[in-house]
């Protein structure tokens, strides 16, 4: 038994957060020292739904504006990712795109906060849209600039020594070899613009509205219950591209 406790404390800790966030969505009185709420109840969700109108209409925006992002960031990612993976100085450029992780996102926020209210693209969704791409790109980059090694491109010497076109390779071969690559960066970058806080905060002044920031907001008025309501399904789109991706990688043909 000794030997199962460490792993057993270490799963009860990871997944406590997980099972006390809708357990206190869904509780009506509970009060130190009971272990358990005395009454439960889906009132908490329903005045998330029925007072706060606006709440749908922000969860739409959200993956919407996440989605657009990880859309952009991984598709140029890609592609100069395989321009670069040629360049005989692309380790220097790899440093330089980890420079950009060297200090705290909001701090990146404000060095570009100028920029952005001299452009008029302050406090608008574009604005945000090419914030996080600015802080994002650099990982997509580096990621597919690992992708693009000596395997992929004898792939396609492969293909073109076997008489395809530029075109038959890219359908035929590149692309649905680099498929599982393309998820799992989009998965990746997904979920670090859901996540994101301080960029939106600070490029967005508070007139674009993330679930993160509502999440944020519903914490700052002291309402516990609501914020556990509105933060599991701030966890739910990650979960589920989670499950997505691990179901495409075990059932991999």
């Amino acid at each position: 038994m000794r030997k199962y406790g460490v792993p057993v404390f270490i799963a009860v800790v990871l997944i406590l957060p997980f099972l006390y966030l809708p357990a206190l969505s869904v509780a009506g009185t509970w009060k130190y020292p009971f272990l358990l709420p005395a009454s439960w109840s889906p009132e908490h969700w329903e005045r998330l739904f029925g007072a706060h109108q606006g709440f749908v209409p922000v969860v739409i925006h959200s993956v919407l504006l996440s989605g657009s992002v990880a859309l952009l960031t991984t598709g140029t990612g890609f592609f100069l990712g395989r321009l670069l993976s040629g360049d005989a100085g692309h380790r220097q450029i790899q440093a330089v795109g980890y420079l950009t992780y060297a200090f705290s996102p909001v701090i990146y926020a404000y060095c570009l906060q100028f920029f952005f209210l001299k452009t008029g693209m302050s406090g608008t969704v574009p604005g945000v849209i090419i914030v996080q791409f600015l802080l994002f790109f650099p990982f997509s980059v580096i990621y597919f600039i690992s992708h693009w090694g000596r395997n992929m491109k004898a792939l396609e010497e492969l293909c073109f020594t076997l008489g395809a076109s530029r075109r038959d390779a890219w359908i035929l071969a590149l692309l649905p070899v680099s498929a599982p690559a393309i998820r799992t960066a989009f998965f990746q970058i997904f979920v670090f613009s859901w996540f994101d806080f301080g960029l939106t905060r600070v490029i967005g002044q508070g007139r674009v509205s993330t679930l993160s920031l509502t999440v944020w907001q519903y914490l700052a008025e002291a309402d516990p219950h609501i914020a556990a309501a509105g933060s599991c399904l701030l966890l739910l789109p990650p979960a589920i591209l989670m499950l997505i991706n691990e179901k495409n990688i075990r059932f991999k043909p």
